[in-house]
């Protein structure tokens, strides 16, 4: 029996080894396209870490890599297997990388301070203007910081700082924001790993000494065609204009902003993929033709060729000028492979050319891969053009012998799958970073990504050509009337019913497993890559099996929030941050919250609350937590499983877990299940980890810190 068994064992193992073996010979050329994939993976298991890996794990590439080359002429299969390794091996080093080469995090002083530095950029704002610093010198005796920071100067203060200014301004610094509750997005990553130490407000007006101070290449013809573009043409419209040729989106006034967000137009404020294809194929057409209205230079020159370098080189200046952003990074490099391919005469656009892109960007900016940017942007491109092969033969049948009506007809078809499948790519990345669905966004972008294409981004072009003549006042007056346009769309799709929705997150977990499930449909070509709609579908029902947290508590305890089958209620402190508010209405998919009484039941009598105390608890069981409001501890030390303060709780409290001001200000903010074996806490510093960009755990006045820390006094 036994041996029956191990034989018809072998015999269906052997089967499915050549099985499998059958279908990889027959994806024999997509193989590399999971070399990207597993580079990405790498990344993101380096900053899913919880603590600091050594340094040594980066060399675990070269042992790979050796191992494939070693299998690829007699087992290429394994080879690409040990590619794969070597690819996330890879993607892990260089996370690593980077992580270790930035300067350390600041310890920022408490108070108000004098502080000079060198104008990197300056940020247009609704109301003021806000300038990123470098060579930053609070004490004029130490050396400069190695970090940039960020002053938001006063609304009515008369500085004009252009970059390569020296600015000198008495202003209150803070340090990057901690996450609003453990496992939402890390600001202080974010901020670590692009070089910036800080931001705050300036309480002083600035002064200003123009120099010749060293900034980010183009950074000054930025900032003058911000100004300019913005004085010529008012309003929100003229923001908008300035973010579609500078890239910055500070100056939208925010209602323009959600107009934008809830149509689904957001995307064409951030400039990426369309952006630089207009420009690059305006350039590339318009110098084929003034080639070929040249008889002499036609005869002589491959227009076609010097065409392509031209639109190539007009695609390298903005992305310079637009500072060199994640989709652009993208695009600029999916366009170079482009350019190449029209001039050897290869297939321009493939699954080959992304791959490559993608490798370009996370070898250059791998903490990308955590961001909404690079995620949705990749997405996007794969899905069209996943689709477009999936679509191509139908689509030649149909335009058949050329006729107007079936040309017509195969653009109007084009229009709407770009779109339908541009938004359905995206959707889940946009739940996982934002919680929002947008249900008119292929009809808002069927009319405004043609002006966009025709009118708006033209005219801007011709604009930023004339404007060292001063002859860019008509070019901006259409490029106006376009944007007005498109902000008009905007309100319009997203005044209708329902046009935008919350619902609850993506989890992490979730996201990943979608993501692999869009890889494997997208980047195998038999049928077997039908089975990615698996792990798709896992991936969209994944909320439904993440529990919320039961309470949150934010990092300076301002704001307590506590979820019932009613909705959220909220515990306010004057002073709490409108950010952290959100955050947590995003946690639970919920669009509002009611604030808790002073007195009376809320949630269906879920939470009780008196002048001194609110208790929480579910159905008719007892009270799982209390959340003090002048109350003394002590009423409750021991009767109740968690005890909730805004204020410090003094002395110790046996028998509850408390979190207050103080456990907050230790650790972070902090988020509460309340489970069948009981209260499961977890704070931020507990979730994230030692990390670089973790600071470290405050230390009570009295007492020695041995821990290391760049401060500064």
């Amino acid at each position: 029996m036994a041996i029956a068994f191990a034989s018809a064992s072998a015999g269906a193992f052997a089967s499915a080894r050549a099985g499998l073996e059958a279908v990889l010979a027959a994806e024999r050329g997509r193989l590399a396209l999971w070399l990207p994939v597993a580079l990405g993976a790498g990344c993101l298991l380096y900053f899913s870490l919880h603590a600091e890996p050594d340094p040594a794990w980066r060399w675990c590439v070269v042992p790979l890599l050796i191992l494939a080359w070693a299998l690829s002429r007699h087992a290429p299969h394994a080879a690409w297997l040990a590619g794969l390794g070597a690819a996330a091996a890879l993607g892990f080093a260089v996370a690593s990388w980077h992580a270790g080469r930035q300067p350390p995090a600041l310890v920022l002083p408490p108070r108000a301070v004098v502080l000079s530095g060198i104008v990197q950029s300056v940020d247009l704002l609704p109301a003021g203007r806000r300038v990123t610093l470098a060579a930053v010198r609070i004490d004029p005796a130490a050396p400069p910081l190695a970090r940039t920071l960020r002053v938001r100067l006063r609304a009515t203060d008369p500085a004009r700082p252009a970059p390569g200014d020296t600015v000198s301004v008495r202003a209150l610094i803070r340090p990057p924001s901690p996450p609003a509750y453990p496992g939402a997005w890390d600001f202080q990553r974010g901020a670590y790993l692009a070089g910036q130490g800080g931001a705050g407000f300036a309480i002083g007006v600035a002064e200003v000494t123009p120099g010749t101070g060293a900034t980010p290449p183009l950074a000054a013809m930025r900032a003058s065609i911000e100004a300019r573009v913005t004085s010529v043409i008012p309003g929100g419209a003229g923001a908008v204009a300035a973010a579609l040729l500078t890239s910055g989106q500070s100056a939208i006034p925010a209602a323009d902003l959600t107009a934008m967000r809830d149509s689904g137009l957001a995307h064409l404020l951030s400039v990426s993929g369309l952006h630089i294809a207009i420009v690059m194929g305006l350039t590339f057409a318009t110098l084929r033709l003034l080639i070929a209205c040249v008889p002499w230079l036609a005869l002589r020159v491959p227009g076609k060729t010097v065409a392509a370098a031209g639109g190539l080189v007009a695609g390298g200046f903005y992305l310079l000028l637009t500072g060199s952003q994640v989709p652009m990074l993208r695009s600029f490099a999916m366009a170079a492979l482009v350019t190449l391919a029209l001039v050897v005469g290869r297939r321009a656009i493939s699954l080959r050319t992304l791959a490559l892109a993608a490798a370009v960007v996370l070898l250059v900016q791998p903490a990308a891969v955590l961001g909404p940017s690079f995620q949705m942007s990749f997405a996007a491109v794969l899905a069209l053009i996943a689709g477009w092969e999936a679509a191509r033969g139908r689509l030649q049948a149909l335009r058949g012998d050329g006729a107007v009506w079936r040309r017509a007809l195969v653009w109007a078809i084009g229009m709407i799958g770009t779109s339908v499948l541009a938004g359905a790519a995206t959707t889940p990345f946009g739940l996982h970073h934002f919680g929002r669905l947008q249900w008119y966004g292929v009809a808002a972008n069927a009319v405004a990504v043609p002006i966009t294409s025709v009118c708006v981004m033209p005219a801007g072009m011709l604009a930023a050509l004339l404007m060292p003549f001063g002859l860019d006042g008509p070019a901006l007056w259409v490029m106006g009337q376009g944007v007005e346009a498109i902000l008009a769309i905007a309100r319009i799709v997203a005044g209708w019913p329902g046009a935008a929705s919350s619902a609850r997150p993506i989890p992490a977990w979730g996201l990943g497993v979608l993501a692999f499930g869009m890889c494997w449909l997208g980047l195998w070509r038999t049928r077997w890559r039908l089975w990615g709609v698996v792990p798709i579908a896992i991936g969209m029902a994944s909320p439904i099996w993440t529990v919320p947290p039961d309470l949150l508590v934010s990092s300076d305890a301002r704001l307590i929030a506590l979820r019932t089958d009613r909705g959220l209620f909220l515990q306010r402190v004057q002073g709490a941050s409108n950010l952290t508010r959100d955050s947590f209405l995003r946690a639970h998919g919920g669009a509002a919250a009611a604030i808790l009484p002073l007195d009376g039941a809320v949630g269906g009598g879920a939470i009780t609350c008196t002048p001194g105390a609110c208790a929480f608890r579910r159905g008719s069981d007892a009270t799982l937590a209390v959340l003090l409001r002048g109350d003394p501890p002590r009423a409750y030390c021991g009767t109740v499983p968690v005890i909730v303060a805004a204020e410090p709780v003094r002395g110790f409290c046996r028998g509850s877990a408390v979190v207050d001001r103080f456990a907050v200000w230790r650790d972070g903010a902090h988020a509460v299940w309340f489970e069948a074996s009981g209260p499961r806490v977890v704070s931020d510093r507990a979730f994230r980890g030692a990390r670089p960009w973790v600071p470290p755990r405050p230390i009570p006045r009295g007492q020695i810190s041995d821990e290391p820390a760049a401060a500064v006094e």
